[in-house]
């Protein structure tokens, strides 16, 4: 079947068209670069990689973006904590960023552009802006008017009206409606800044992802991701603006992956739920990380939790077990003993590729992709079992099977290591031995309840990592909290 996405714009599943036949146009916001990435930035990361990934492996020549927000208030007051320059916070967590998304198998997108080295291309959008009605300066500040744009709000379905009960004007701000969002801010004192029409100033957030799309996949083009919660304002404000400004369709698929929740609520710092995914690789290998995120579809809700990164590592084992058994009977010699399930495995075999594709041709169901890998496992340590030493026949069809494995796992970035050296350092991390007892751990699993309770979060971080140190990794369930060797 051929490709269909969720487009955010229509609300509907479409049949993906490029605009140029054979090629593929993508954008994605990157981070905001003032701290470590959490869990949030690994899914988003994740999904459009397996996107671009799938892309790839259906023949499309593929030019994604990826930027970096290298310019930003959270960055500036970090540097100003830190008594630093912006630079060297921006560069510490783009550094540390390139990391995570090495370490969780993230393909490098073609382009990975900063904001700051894409000034002048801003400020032409901005200037064009204003001479076509679709913005204003005002005391060195630039706004872009939204209601000289009709559509504007097409994205996220939001009426304007019924939004400006909750809008507000924050003093200094010199709206002509309190909806208008900024394109050029001047700049404050020890500010960096750069030149301008409108004075020394910066970019405002929204208009650098459009100025850095249109420099390197022009004014239109195929596929802008990104998590849900860019829907609005940030994707919403990009169309406005580049819109506006090149009088033209700016994207024509929208995609959006979907949260994350802890334990089943909202990730935020105050509730004390808030990992970062250096946070996560202490507990769990990158490969079950990228699993449990795919094995739910990318809309979807993410309930990220210890017990369900438990259950995506026997899941990713099971996988990882039948794959090391199946190498060994594929070094070995031949045999003459025909598997009665063979037939069985041989229809198995002979479709995975195509179940696979198929599950991938409905807007990228990762989920579905992945139960038929299960399905196919269970076949496959079914024959395995029957004769350890098969017959010729049967044997190709092994082969014929690990080779749609190696290149399902190629598409979601799994799979990629030698699964015999999977399970072997697995193991050797339930070998770690302990070296505090077993009363004082959960002495201190009690105390860090009631630190939890009493919304210490830094002490219950504390003990977490201490504990974490002795090689015993806390596991919090909706019936509490145990533990396990790491």
């Amino acid at each position: 079947m051929p490709l269909r996405l969720y487009n955010t714009l229509s609300g509907e599943k479409e049949l993906f068209v490029p605009r140029e036949p054979g090629k593929v146009g993508m954008y994605v916001c990157g981070v905001t670069v003032y701290d470590y990435c959490h869990i949030g930035h690994a899914r988003a990361g994740i999904v459009f990689d397996m996107i671009y990934r799938y892309l790839l492996h259906s023949g499309y020549g593929v030019t994604y973006v990826r930027n970096y927000t290298d310019i930003d208030d959270k960055i500036i007051n970090r540097a100003n904590r830190e008594g630093t320059d912006y630079r060297a916070v921006a560069d510490r967590y783009i550094a540390a960023f390139d990391e995570d998304m090495e370490r969780l198998g993230l393909k490098k997108p073609t382009v990975e552009p900063k904001a700051t080295d894409h000034i002048a291309d801003i400020i032409g959008i901005v200037q064009s802006l204003i001479d076509k009605g679709h913005a204003y300066e005002a005391g060195g500040d630039v706004y872009f008017a939204v209601e000289s744009f009709p559509s504007y709000l097409k994205l996220s379905k939001r009426n304007l009206e019924d939004m400006l009960a909750g809008a507000r004007v924050e003093v200094g701000e010199k709206k002509k409606h309190p909806m208008d969002f900024a394109l050029w801010k001047s700049s404050k004192p020890e500010e960096p800044w750069w030149e301008s029409p409108w004075g020394r100033g910066r970019p405002g957030w929204h208009i650098e992802c459009s100025a850095m799309s249109m420099r390197f996949l022009g004014p239109s083009f195929d596929i802008h991701g990104g998590g849900k919660d860019l829907v609005f304002p940030h994707h919403e404000n990009e169309i406005a603006q580049s819109e506006g400004a090149n009088c033209c369709r700016f994207v024509t698929y929208w995609m959006h992956n979907g949260f994350v929740n802890i334990n089943s609520e909202k990730m935020s710092k105050s509730l004390g739920n808030f990992f970062t995914i250096r946070d996560v690789l202490q507990l769990f290998d990158p490969e079950t990380l990228r699993f449990f995120i795919l094995s739910a579809h990318y809309r979807s809700p993410l309930d990220y939790s210890d017990q369900n990164l438990l259950e995506a590592r026997s899941g990713l084992t099971r996988i990882h077990e039948a794959l090391a058994n199946l190498d060994v009977v594929l070094a070995a010699p031949a045999g003459d003993v025909v598997p009665p399930s063979a037939a069985e495995l041989a229809e198995k075999a002979a479709t995975l590729a195509d179940r696979f594709r198929e599950a991938m041709d409905d807007d990228f169901n990762t989920a579905q992709a992945l139960g038929c890998v299960f399905d196919t496992v269970r076949t496959l340590n079914r024959t395995l079992a029957e004769s350890a030493m098969p017959d010729a026949a049967t044997r190709e069809v092994l082969a014929v099977l690990r080779g749609a494995i190696d290149d399902i796992g190629e598409v979601l970035g799994l799979f990629r290591q030698s699964s015999a050296s999977w399970l072997a350092a697995r193991e050797a991390e339930k070998a770690q031995g302990l070296t505090v007892s077993a009363e004082e751990i959960e002495r201190l699993i009690a105390e860090r309840a009631e630190a939890r309770k009493n919304k210490n979060f830094a002490r219950s971080d504390e003990i977490r990592d201490y504990l974490l140190s002795k090689n015993v990794q806390l596991l919090d369930t909706p019936g509490g909290t145990t533990w396990q060797v790491k």
